[in-house]
């Protein structure tokens, strides 16, 4: 495999790959939050907060405004305390909140289900979420100026298929579309282009495949993966029709790096098809080494940048990887539940948030591609500092000849099996192995 990176050939923006959901922490101790701070990671998405222990404090609308019969105009209505602290430790690290505005999965729902029904009154759901922005964003009701851009309603509501199976939305299709078009109206008529409004944070395109026409996503669906275009169908058609605001679509994946982009590309090609070419869409879960045996290999940190790599080249404007929380989850692929000492995946987003830092992305040419192998190149704003990322998933090591033109390559950084964020010589004749499943950076001045 052999790369060519001119570092003066500018292709556009470093995006920011290396979100996360939910956050570091354990009840009151925000102790690793510095983590992300290093790292650099722009974005936390609030979802599924506080895990058990905390799964009645934070974030969610039922725990921000514990008396849906209570007035939304009245400040004492609100129980801010706890997302308060976290949301103010999140800025105070450099991490931007990315609000959900619902409620939490309920797994164990065939038991009971508590909060994943349909709000009863939308109109003055719509009307909490205004006093929550206004708290955050407006200083209202002992609040804070945050500037929290981001604003997604709800989570997977488009895993109805049968809805009373759902662990996210036991309601209709019509019933979420009614809610969204209601609250993203009233947000966006209270806050105006101040913030960015969408969701819905779909489940995904598993069954991509099966639609190389986006005109089929319509069609009567008979399983659950096919339910989701359909949803999708006429949501776009809702948004559509009624005008509603709609800055920004989320969907989810837990595919392998190769199956996720082509999700991508069937979510932008629906997007382009019904009219929203201009709508960033965005990927805030995603996971592809959920295992509770592999997520502290270095399997799973190969694998995250991969994703985050190649997403760099599709369409999605931001990723959000789930997630960084502290737990027994196989989900919670950052951090050791037992030492909370990063995984091997951590290093794979601070490898990204370097490249993030730098700025600029640059232009690589590669020949004689390795199959799974991606690689992206920085540079800084002054362009007299770069870098090239590699990521190598898979099981065989790789040889690669590495031609820098603008910059001279002065170390590398390598976190494999064997190393964490190892610094090594760069060999004067540019030859590099990246070795089996291996996060790879070269830095150049």
């Amino acid at each position: 495999m052999r790369i060519t990176a001119d570092f003066s050939d500018i292709t556009g923006a470093v995006k920011p790959m290396h979100g996360v959901g939910q956050a570091p922490f354990y009840c009151e101790d925000f102790s690793l939050l510095h983590y992300l701070r290093d790292a650099g990671v722009p974005f936390a998405r609030l979802h599924d907060v506080g895990n058990w222990l905390g799964g009645g404090l934070y974030v969610d609308i039922p725990n921000l405004f514990r008396n849906f019969d209570a007035d939304p105009n009245d400040p004492a209505a609100y129980d801010f305390a706890f997302t308060d602290r976290l949301l103010c430790q999140l800025v105070e690290n450099g991490v931007e909140p990315f609000f959900r505005l619902g409620v939490s999965i309920e797994n164990s729902h065939d038991l009971r289900a508590y909060r994943i029904f349909p709000p009863r009154d939308p109109e003055k759901w719509a009307a909490i979420c205004e006093g929550i922005v206004r708290h955050y964003n407006e200083g209202w009701a002992d609040g804070y100026r945050m500037g929290i851009r981001y604003w997604e309603i709800w989570n997977e509501p488009d895993d109805c298929f049968r809805p009373a199976e759902s662990p996210m939305w036991q309601g209709t299709r019509e019933e979420y579309y009614r809610l969204y078009e209601i609250t993203s109206k009233r947000l966006r008529a209270a806050f105006g282009n101040s913030i960015r409004i969408g969701g819905y944070a779909s489940c995904g395109f598993y069954a991509g495949d099966d639609y190389p026409d986006p005109a089929q996503i319509g069609q009567t669906p008979n399983d659950r993966m096919h339910f989701f275009f359909y949803f999708l169908d006429g949501f776009l058609r809702h948004v559509r029709d009624t005008g509603s605001p709609f800055d920004f679509f989320s969907w989810h994946t837990y595919a392998d790096v190769e199956t996720a982009c082509r999700h991508a590309n069937t979510c932008r090609a629906i997007l382009n098809a019904y009219g929203f070419a201009d709508v960033p869409d965005i990927l805030d879960e995603w996971n592809t080494c959920f295992d509770v045996r592999l997520r502290s290999s270095a399997m799973a940190a190969s694998r995250a940048l991969a994703m985050m790599l190649a997403m760099q080249d599709r369409s999605p404007s931001l990723l959000c990887y789930y997630d960084a929380r502290i737990g027994p989850s196989a989900y919670g692929g950052m951090f050791n539940p037992d030492t909370w000492e990063p995984y091997k995946t951590y290093e794979a987003f601070y490898a990204f948030g370097e490249a993030y830092r730098m700025g600029r992305q640059i232009a690589v040419r590669t020949e004689q591609k390795a199959d799974g192998v991606q690689v992206m190149g920085a540079v800084r704003g002054d362009g007299h500092a770069g870098l090239l990322l590699f990521a190598n998933p898979t099981a065989c090591a790789v040889p690669v000849t590495v031609d820098c033109r603008g910059l001279r390559p002065q170390s590398l950084v390598l976190t494999d099996d064997t190393h964490t964020r190892a610094a090594l010589p760069f060999p004067a004749d540019g030859a590099l192995v990246l070795p089996p499943y291996s996060c790879f950076c070269v830095r150049g001045e």
